[in-house]
């Protein structure tokens, strides 16, 4: 009795099909690069139009590459007082957030009391929050307490998520660190406070730096709740927001994104790196 093989031919047309597709890494790598070419192009193309040889700011291809219309923004007064503003709010407030944030990650940290889970939750609630209901309940407050806005209102206003992100990098470093060091410090004497600045801050260096690098850059960049506590004041993104109704300086609007970007994409990158390095090496041994 003879029987006859089974075709093998179809299994490997089939195969061969295959060949063709895309492997599951493949498609979910080809994935991931559309997406940052879909968030990252748009910023290649205000930067290029930044220097195109043409006061419209929008033409591609480009007429022309220049440099006029970054002296022309340079020398804009309203301008150079914008960046002013932009840079000096966010100093302060990555300077109160870096102190807030350490203290309160330190005191979160390691002890209990009661209703510290609902504290928790209300330190990181503005940064949770549309950016709107912080403007308009810092407005409010603001308005009881009879402040007029100006600087300080925004530095306050930004130092309230600022503080968010200060926080989260300093939990997560100290969450990290080994317990003996502070039993180590504990059983030679010290204190608390001198446990704090001698044994854990110098830990928590690469954190710290990171945190305030990145609340320093979103500080920068920040627009909504800006709104609502600026006043008659105005930093780079209200600048930018108002630009938003003159298409006869395009060309200039798109300087002044591009000194935006160029002021917070290398603090954002930075902060990732040190934050890649920390978690690599928390202790920094």
């Amino acid at each position: 009795m003879h029987f006859s093989q089974p075709c093998k031919a179809p299994a490997r047309h089939l195969q061969r099909g295959r060949a063709w597709l895309p492997s599951g890494s493949s498609a979910l790598r080809l994935a991931a690069y559309a997406g940052l070419a879909f968030l990252h192009l748009p910023l290649a193309f205000i930067a290029l139009q930044a220097f195109n040889d043409t006061r419209a700011g929008d033409s591609f291809p480009v007429a022309g590459l220049t440099l006029r219309w970054v002296r022309l923004a340079l020398e804009r007064s309203d301008i150079r007082d914008a960046i002013a503003l932009s840079l000096s709010v966010a100093t302060v407030a990555t300077l109160i957030a870096m102190l807030l944030g350490t203290l309160t990650a330190a005191a979160l940290n390691r002890d209990r009391f009661f209703g510290k889970n609902a504290f928790t939750t209300l330190l990181i609630m503005p940064i949770a929050l549309p950016g709107i209901v912080t403007g308009i309940a810092l407005l409010s407050a603001f308005r009881l307490m009879e402040v007029t806005p100006g600087f300080w209102t925004i530095a306050i206003g930004h130092a309230t998520f600022c503080v968010v992100i200060v926080h989260n990098n300093v939990v997560a470093r100290l969450r990290r660190l080994p317990d003996r060091l502070w039993e180590a410090s504990m059983d030679l004497g010290a204190d608390t406070l001198t446990t704090l600045r001698h044994i854990i801050l110098p830990q928590l260096g690469t954190a710290l730096l990171a945190g305030g690098i990145l609340a320093f850059a979103l500080s920068v960049d920040e627009l909504i709740v800006t709104t609502f506590t600026a006043g008659a004041d105005k930093t780079l993104p209200i600048w930018l927001l108002n630009q938003l109704g003159r298409p006869r300086d395009a060309a200039i609007t798109n300087v002044v994104a591009l000194i935006v970007m160029l002021l917070t994409a290398p603090l954002i990158l930075l902060a990732w790196r040190l934050t890649r390095d920390g978690d690599a090496n928390p202790g920094g041994r």
